[in-house]
């Protein structure tokens, strides 16, 4: 099969077919544009590098872009917040609003909804299979979840360890389980990464400041975002700094005001996302092992803050958990 083939750029298809409204039955108006829009942060042509599945913080309307254009859209109403986003092999898309947790089809049919329970917050999701999705819940106890989106029935679930565990919202933003079927969680608000069995018991922990992010590389590294120190560092099993990327290396043109997430292509890049301060710095940037800027997003006219992105054309299976690096 050829990475092309093994890519979802193969069933865009579905987001354009005729069946598909320009408003879905559950769509919710969203908020207005906070952010500033100006003629020089736009680039010409930089929507056309890749296809991919976009959400930021602060917008809740989810962008599909392919060809250089958007093609698609789902807007999730007003409040917070967009954090997390999954496109599956069939093309039914899975996303968190802190509120609640959805899966709507290309033809824009929300079929599956789980609305959080007072006091908790859903920031992270992530698909083990073709049905079920692992997740972290923020709570005054926070636990994970593995839920069938078919039946939204429960058929795992496990207290996280959290001393303290006070501020709700400072918990989590992404849990992520690996190829080895153990949860990466990354402690926002306690300054530190954990790897945990499904019994979570502790196999690896690495400390550092705000780690909004950590992702499961294929060479067994771990590739952490530093919100506080705005960093993206690339972690060896033991401990050591395989590689490591301040915003304060990017040139002026593409210096990110921040960086939540990023993605780890195939061909070793990065790819660097941030809420890009209101309209007043990029969105994305993608960089070489080299640190070289390859490609930067600064389009505000189309999109709005990028909190995540899923890069459509690099090879993967979503389902298989560390298939993807994000």
């Amino acid at each position: 099969m050829s990475e092309k083939a093994s890519s979802l750029e193969k069933i865009l298809h579905k987001f354009s077919a005729a069946s598909v409204p320009k408003r879905g039955a559950e769509e919710e108006p969203i908020d207005p544009p906070s952010w500033r829009v100006s003629a020089e942060a736009a680039s010409a042509g930089s929507l056309a590098r890749y296809p991919m599945l976009y959400i930021g913080e602060g917008c809740n309307r989810i962008f599909l872009i392919s060809g250089g254009k958007i093609i698609w859209t789902y807007d999730t109403g007003t409040g917070w917040e967009l954090d997390d986003i999954w496109m599956k092999n069939s093309g039914n898309i899975l996303f968190t609003r802190m509120s609640w947790a959805g899966e709507i089809t290309p033809d824009k049919r929300l079929v599956w909804r789980r609305n959080c329970r007072p006091g908790e917050e859903y920031h992270t999701i992530q698909p083990i299979d073709g049905e079920r999705v692992v997740m972290a819940v923020n709570a005054p106890k926070p636990y994970c979840m593995i839920v069938n989106t078919r039946t939204d029935c429960v058929e795992y679930k496990h207290d996280i360890p959290y001393e303290n565990p006070g501020w709700v919202h400072g918990h989590f933003r992404r849990f992520r389980m690996t190829d080895r079927k153990t949860f990466l969680v990354p402690y926002l608000s306690l300054n530190k990464v954990i790897e945990y069995d499904l019994d979570f018991n502790i196999i690896w922990r690495y400390a550092i400041d705000q780690p909004w992010a950590a992702v499961r590389l294929k060479n067994g590294n771990t590739l952490i975002n530093d919100e506080y120190h705005g960093l993206v560092r690339e972690v060896m099993p033991d401990g050591r700094t395989a590689w490591e990327i301040s915003l304060t290396e990017l040139p002026p043109e593409a210096r990110l005001s921040d960086c939540q997430s990023c993605v780890r292509l195939k061909n070793g890049n990065t790819i660097l996302c941030s809420r890009g301060n209101n309209g007043f710095s990029p969105q994305m940037a993608e960089v070489t092992p080299g640190k070289q800027v390859v490609w930067c997003l600064n389009d505000w006219r189309e999109l709005g803050p990028c909190t995540a992105v899923q890069i459509l054309s690099d090879p993967g299976n979503p389902e298989v958990p560390g298939d993807l690096q994000r």
